[in-house]
């Protein structure tokens, strides 16, 4: 299922499936100045299709190559889309590597990709490198419009979960210069819109120390 929702000048492509849905996940893609940021999950790509006829856009950012935003890279390819991603992302989707059980389930199968890609100038979108959250992740920043695009950097204060990539101190570096930015507005990939995103971004780095502080102490001691 795909529903689109609107937030100014930035649609919200919501995606999720009744797998996803029966576990409470679902994953966003947004489209602003004519470009899609990510294309979603493998087990959307039959929905996805029209939509993007529907939108047309001018070009794709793939933000990273996780299957929930990177699982339709051969949906862009086959309607002519270019498409950014970096060079890690593009070994990942190329690889077509199998993931663990719970994410064949959420997401469905990604399969390695062998076609080729139009390169793509994401211009006036920033990509600031952010790869704290796996190899190759970035965040994507309208400087015009004050509008950070968060990808999976932020994924709520308290996130119970941390995926197997996952560099903990390096995200903290990726969350400062996140705020940094002072963002006045930010769209998370899985949360949506994100409500006064600095403090957001800030509350995110404040749990993180304590967590990484509490296991370097029980290390400590044994």
């Amino acid at each position: 299922m795909i529903r689109l929702e609107q937030h100014g000048d930035v649609t919200r492509l919501r995606m999720s499936t009744w797998r996803s849905r029966a576990i409470h996940y679902e994953v966003s893609a947004y489209f602003t100045h004519g470009v899609l940021i990510d294309c979603g999950s493998p087990d959307v790509a039959r929905e996805l299709e029209p939509v993007l006829r529907q939108l047309s856009p001018d070009g794709a950012i793939i933000t990273h190559g996780h299957e929930d935003h990177a699982g339709n890279v051969a949906v862009l390819a086959r309607l002519g889309i270019p498409v950014w991603a970096a060079a890690e992302t593009l070994a990942e989707i190329r690889a077509g590597h199998r993931i663990h059980a719970y994410r064949r389930f959420t997401w469905g199968q990604p399969h390695a990709f062998g076609g080729a890609v139009a390169p793509f100038d994401p211009r006036p979108l920033q990509m600031i490198s952010s790869p704290g959250h796996c190899p190759g992740h970035h965040i994507v920043w309208d400087a015009e419009r004050r509008t950070l695009f968060s990808a999976d950097l932020w994924l709520g204060v308290h996130a119970k979960v941390m995926h197997v990539e996952e560099r903990p101190r390096q995200l903290l570096r990726d969350l400062s210069a996140a705020t940094a930015l002072e963002p006045e507005r930010m769209f998370d990939s899985h949360r949506g819109p994100v409500r006064d995103p600095v403090r957001a971004l800030n509350a995110k780095a404040d749990w993180l120390r304590e967590i990484i502080g509490t296991i370097e102490r029980r290390v400590r001691e044994g």
